[in-house]
């Protein structure tokens, strides 16, 4: 069994005078990133690995989520495919992964990651809202299978989700 967190990254700052690679969180985005992270790990979730986009404001976001988890931002592992990656990369970014892992965390963004949501068939979205988690188990042993497995909606949460 694998279970998979999509998450969104944090609100960005669009007024910043940068390129969208090196666009940072704004001040939502950093009250966003704590609070759901403390959410997901109030669910007693094991995570075996942080994969992230390498734009700034992901990678923010994923190092924001690893502290909460109280792991080192070295350990995430930065996958350049993910920057405004289409759904099929999310697929293939999953089938590379190593088997020995069970539980991953995946930060990137819209449009794309909305889209591999819904792409899974567990579940309709309309929009994954900034900093939201989409959780999904897939019946698998190895990451290879995630195309074809049987795959089980877990839980959809947002920061503007009242609990």
């Amino acid at each position: 069994m694998k279970t998979i967190y999509l998450i969104r990254h944090a609100k960005s700052d669009w007024g910043a005078d940068v390129d969208d690679f090196d666009r940072p969180l704004n001040d939502r985005g950093k009250r966003d990133a704590p609070v759901m992270a403390r959410r997901l790990k109030l669910r007693n979730v094991d995570i075996d690995a942080f994969v992230s986009s390498p734009a700034k404001r992901a990678l923010k976001t994923a190092k924001i989520f690893a502290a909460e988890f109280s792991l080192q931002h070295e350990q995430i592992v930065q996958i350049p495919e993910l920057y405004m990656a289409p759904a099929a990369t999310f697929y293939s970014v999953l089938e590379s992964l190593d088997n020995s892992l069970s539980s991953v965390l995946i930060f990137s963004h819209n449009n794309g990651i909305t889209e591999f949501a819904n792409s899974l068939g567990i579940a309709r979205i309309d929009n994954m809202p900034t900093c939201s988690v989409f959780a999904f188990t897939v019946e698998a042993e190895s990451w290879v299978q995630i195309r074809t497995a049987l795959k089980q909606f877990v839980f959809f949460d947002y920061p503007k989700n009242v609990t």
